[in-house]
């Protein structure tokens, strides 16, 4: 299919498998989808598969109706079948029923079962009862065995699938109901029993059938039940001694401990208890099944029992063999000597001799069998004593040997119980088999469970090509070169002989000293290149096999100790001589065996001969497979994990019977449909009157696409032609609806126009009226209001101004007496400062050139003179900058005053005849020349070279030590000379960093200097204002004074500190910082006075007074 911008498609998600969403770009090979829940994903378009956007929205019941037939929409339609509870869904003749974890109602009742009975399969929902009705009558009327084959994993209901074929078949082909011990209720009734000693509560399970069971429930020629058999496989021996947490042991260990009072008396003789206190059950905290009563299941095992056949002397020995175990598990051993064991206290001598009661064997021969063993040689028999760790394995060894020979009993006498038909021609086979597993640790069990689901998977797809080959017959397509793959390479990895996993099992437990790491190494060397055996990195003892479902990586371990079935000789000769005739029997005596009796016995060869009896069996029915799936894994309802159940779904096998389909033609449709579907791709076709499979060919001839079959009332169609199709016709519909939108909204947005249109042209022709008559009255109020400003203005104008006038004349009055008395206590100050501080400077001066003199002498001639050259140069900046300060003497005065003070560092000048005398003979380069020293510096040695001539290299010895001498001599000269260019640039940089230096530290000074200015001139601003404030009081008396003169200082001298050509006011230095500067005394400063015209003071007689006066200021 072609993925374009809009298209729906479904894209992998981490949480929940798969999720939907639309294409909203495409780049080459990438697509950019934005997902149903919001998010943006970029993928390639191999990975994006098509939705069917016209799939109804309950889903459908059989999966190959789906139009696109993968991963995501198969999980998508059980999703949504799930959420309306309907747990069950057809993939062709396949049933996949998915655990409620709730009791659905009407759904196992009489009524439905009479509705299914007789019906087509797909003509009533899908249903359990609707696959063993097709069994049972392709029985009946074929007279061939069928098999119903029920698989998943542990709590995906297989046992109550199991159920319910049972009580359907019972249903179909049972007795009357007044018939007692009916074969079909001892059938039923024998699940309890089974369920009690051959499940367990797991990780994913509270009651997990811990090994396989095959039910061949036997039909007579009038298609009544007549006989049945169970058949078990790999019981799972290890649990009884061993459970990890959060699981149990079996059941019937707890169902004994939780007996009900009125059995009290008769379990008192097992000296039971509670089951914290028992070693094989306190292994893990999980005691009791949240909604699971124990003592009320114990009744009901009891029963089962009576129901099956199972005497009450015989449920005695049942259970006493039971609590012998529980007690074998408590007896403990402590290290006696070097490598013999006793029993470690009191309480394990306690449970000793309770399990020899229970046993009724001798206590002694059973303590020696724990802790002792025979080696039997030419001459002798050698007791050998096993240490505590030994002794430990061997009482294990013993409860598990126990306890499979009672399950094994207990399956041969419902089998008796119930009775075989040898008359019987046709059967039913039940087959409850555990699903793929893949743990974090897989050891042995897994492996022969994922071995058994490899066969189990390779007959699933024989018989799903085999059903797909039918329905091509039926069609008369041709299907020859259509080739499926199946996973026979595999099963030789793990079953071939010889070389096969099981073959290097056995060969590896036959000898003695092999340990689980030479089995694994012997793995590695013999499958290294096959391409379904993985060795992990840096592991030892651990390999992988990739399943048809998956990679499982499995510890070795115990591969060995597991594959050993044997029988200890003194634990068979002291159970064969028991006092109970029921435990004798299940241990005969050794006589009675084989002569290999105590031989090594190999339980994978074993179970893989069991499995092909069980394949012969399947092979020889007509197999239906129903696939059980756990929605979720807490167990809980109305939850639909995508993850958890797409795993399962291809550990079931159900997407590798999809893979096999989609190698056909997965897609097939009657000629109706197809033309009610697609026929609007080529319209003219339903306008001819052709036949329906013409008309089909046609369509496909004119899109193009090739390789489909027509049949006689289907057409066949490959994988993706159909997604192909569909995007034909959505593109189709999207131009079509393009059209017919754009139409469509041209008319709705024309209409929209006018009636808008005649709206606005009523709203505007009130709105102006109402505009007009709004600024009618406005220009009439504003003509009104400006005649009223114009008299109040004028008046208060008048007012102003004779107000400013007066207090202009106080306030001038004012200040010129004011700059009067300035001026002479500033004339007199200045005069005196000026006299004083020359004096003593003066005498300072004279005092420390003095002592100035002989240190510079002596130590800092050279700086003397480096401090004389930096004055100069700093003086002619500060004169370069003071000229750039300065302005006109004659420009007019701002309204602002501002001060700019240049702050110039004397410093006293050496006298000229010390400096002469210490004048020392280095040269000094000016700082205008240090780029012509660099430069010189940096000018390139002068390279001597030898031009050759004819005369010159005809040299005899005598003149080659001259000439030698005479390069020598070269060379130094030309090495002084470097040397000196050195020099003379290392001074330079020195002398330009002392310069630098001294610059930045008479630039802080003058910032420094203009700062403190500053904030004196901020000051007085204050109290110019203040006095401002002052003098604008109105007076009572208004004296006539002459105007306010405007004073302008000048100082002419050199060493002024600041300067106010641009100030209204100016303020001359104090005296002793005039004297500091410069020796000869400062000229005194010239004061300019300039009359203040009427003009000036009050501006023009329609300006504001105030703010004239103010600007003045």
């Amino acid at each position: 299919m072609e993925i374009t911008v809009g298209s729906h498609v479904w894209v992998e998600d981490q949480e929940l498998a798969w999720v939907d969403g639309v294409v909203t770009s495409v780049n080459g090979n990438e697509a950019e989808v934005e997902t149903i829940n919001g998010n943006q994903v970029t993928t390639k378009l191999s990975k994006l598969y098509p939705k069917d956007m016209e799939a109804p929205d309950t889903g459908v019941d059989d999966m190959t109706k789906l139009s696109y037939l993968h991963e995501p929409a198969v999980l998508h339609n059980l999703a949504t079948r799930y959420g309306i509870k309907e747990i069950y869904t057809y993939c062709g003749n396949i049933l996949i029923a998915i655990n409620p974890f709730q009791a659905i109602s009407h759904l196992y009742d009489t009524e439905l079962m009479d509705s299914y009975k007789g019906a087509q399969l797909g003509d009533r929902s899908p249903h359990v009862f609707a696959i063993t009705d097709v069994a049972y009558r392709a029985m009946n009327n074929e007279g061939k065995s069928n098999s119903i084959l029920v698989s998943g994993e542990s709590g995906a209901g297989k046992t109550e699938t199991t159920k319910m074929v049972m009580r359907y078949l019972a249903y179909l082909g049972g007795h009357a109901a007044a018939e007692a011990r009916t074969v079909e209720r001892k059938v039923l009734e024998s699940n309890p029993v089974l369920e009690a000693f051959g499940n367990a509560k797991t990780v994913r399970n509270n009651n997990s059938s811990r090994f396989g069971k095959f039910v061949e429930i036997q039909f007579d020629a009038c298609g009544q039940i007549s006989g049945a058999a169970i058949r078990t496989y790999l019981l799972e021996k290890s649990r009884v001694c061993q459970i990890s947490e959060p699981e149990r042991n079996y059941h019937c260990f707890y169902l004994l401990c939780a007996a009900p009072p009125k059995s009290c008396q008769e379990i008192e003789k097992y000296k039971l208890g509670d089951p914290k206190s028992f070693h094989y059950l306190n292994q893990s905290s999980c005691y009791e099944l949240v909604g699971v009563d124990d003592s009320h299941d114990y009744l009901a095992t009891k029963k089962a029992m009576d129901i099956v056949g199972i005497s009450v002397e015989e449920q005695d020995a049942i259970f006493r063999i039971v609590a012998a175990i529980l007690h074998l598990g408590n007896i403990a051993f402590a290290l006696e000597g070097e490598d013999s064991s006793v029993l470690e206290d009191d309480k394990a001598k306690f449970h000793l001799q309770v399990t020899a009661e229970l046993l009724m064997c001798d206590l002694e021969a059973l303590e020696t069998a724990l802790c002792k063993r025979n080696m039997v040689t030419p001459e002798e028999v050698i007791k050998r004593s096993l240490d505590p760790l030994g002794a430990a394995i061997s009482r294990d060894g013993l409860a598990k040997t126990i306890y499979a020979r009672l399950f094994d009993w207990l399956v041969k006498k419902i089998n008796v119980s119930i009775g075989q038909d040898p008359d019987s021609k046709c059967l039913i086979g039940v087959l409850d088999i555990y699903g793929f597993e893949s743990f974090k640790t897989s050891s042995f069990e897994q492996f022969c469970i994922n071995f058994t689901n490899e066969k189990l998977q390779q007959h699933f797809n024989q018989h799903v090509f085999k059903m797909e080959q039918s329905v091509y017959q039926e069609e008369e397509i041709d299907w020859s070169y259509i080739d499926f793959v199946d996973n026979q390479d595999v099963l030789d990895l793990i079953e071939k002989k010889p070389g096969g996993i099981i073959s290097l099992l056995d060969e590896t437990c036959m000898f003695p000293k092999s340990t689980h790491e030479t089995f694994a190494q012997k793995l590695y060397q013999t499958f290294k290149d096959h391409k379904r055996f993985v060795k992990p990195k840096l592991a030892r003892t651990e390999f992988t096999i990739v399943h048809y479902a998956g990679e499982v990586q499995y510890q070795c371990d115990q591969f060995l100790d597991k594959n050993k079935d044997y029988i200890v000789p003194e634990h068979q000769e002291l159970l064969s001589t028991s006092k109970c005739s029921f435990i004798a029997s299940l241990f005969p005596s050794l006589n009675a065996e084989t002569p290999k009796s105590g031989k090594f016995s190999s339980i994978g060869s074993r179970f893989k001969l069991q499995l092909q009896q069980l394949m012969d069996i399947l092979n020889s029915t007509e197999p239906h497979y129903i696939r059980c799936i756990k929605p979720n894994s807490d167990l809980r309802p109305e939850i639909f994990e995508n993850v958890s159940v797409l795993q399962q779904l291809r550990s079931g096998g159900v997407l590798e019977a999809i893979r096999v389909k989609c190698e056909g033609y997965p897609t097939n449709r009657i000629f109706s449909e197809f033309l009610e579907r697609f026929s609007i791709l080529v319209p003219e076709v339903l306008k001819e009157n052709v036949e329906e499979n013409v008309a089909c060919k046609s369509i496909m001839e004119k899109v193009g696409l090739s390789n489909y079959q027509i049949g006689k009332t289907k057409i066949f169609l490959r994988a993706g032609q159909m997604a192909e199709l569909d995007g034909r016709k959505a593109k189709l519909l999207g131009e079509s609806a393009k059209v017919i939108q754009k139409q469509v909204r041209s008319r709705i947005a024309r209409k929209c126009y006018v009636r808008i249109q005649t709206a606005s042209i009523c709203i505007q022709t009130v709105l102006r009226g109402q505009l007009a008559c709004e600024s009618l009255k406005f220009r009439k109020r504003t003509a009104a209001a400006v005649k009223i400003q114009k008299s109040a203005r004028r008046k208060s104008a008048s007012r102003k101004y004779t107000n400013i006038k007066s207090s202009a004349i106080v306030v001038q009055t004012g200040i010129r007496a004011m700059v009067a008395r300035n001026e002479f206590r500033s004339k007199m100050q200045n005069h005196s400062a000026t006299i004083q501080a020359a004096t003593e400077e003066e005498e300072k001066d004279s005092g420390k050139e003095e002592e100035d003199i002989g240190k510079e002498e002596k130590d800092n001639g050279k700086e003397e003179k480096d401090v004389g050259k930096e004055e100069k140069d700093v003086g002619k900046e500060e004169k370069d900058s003071g000229k750039e300060v300065e302005e006109p003497e004659d420009k007019e005065p701002e309204k602002q005053p501002t001060v700019e003070v240049q702050e110039k560092e004397e410093l006293p000048d050496p006298p000229v005849a010390v400096l002469e005398q210490n004048k020392p003979d280095k040269t000094y380069v000016s700082p205008d020349k240090e780029q012509e020293v660099t430069e010189e510096s940096n000018e390139p040695y002068h390279i001597v070279e030898e031009i050759s001539s004819p005369i010159q290299d005809v040299l005899t010895a005598e003149e080659l030590p001259s000439e030698v001498e005479q390069l020598k001599v070269l060379l130094i000269g030309e090495k002084k000379r470097a040397d000196e260019y050195q020099k003379k640039h290392a001074e330079a940089q020195e002398l330009s960093e002392q310069r630098r230096k001294k610059l930045e530290e008479t630039e802080k000074k003058v910032h420094q200097l203009q700062e403190s200015l500053n904030r004196l001139l901020f000051s007085m601003s204050e109290q110019f204002s203040q006095l401002k404030t002052i003098l604008q009081t109105p007076s009572s008396s208004k004296p006539a004074s002459p105007p306010i003169a405007r004073v302008d200082y000048f100082d002419n001298s050199d060493n002024s500190d600041a300067s106010s050509t641009g100030s209204d006011f100016a303020f001359p230095a104090s005296g002793r910082d005039s004297a500091n500067n410069s020796c000869p005394r400062p000229k005194a400063p010239q004061v300019h006075v300039k009359d203040a015209t009427a003009t000036e003071i009050t501006g023009t007689a329609d300006s504001d007074k105030e703010g004239a006066f103010d600007d003045y200021f």
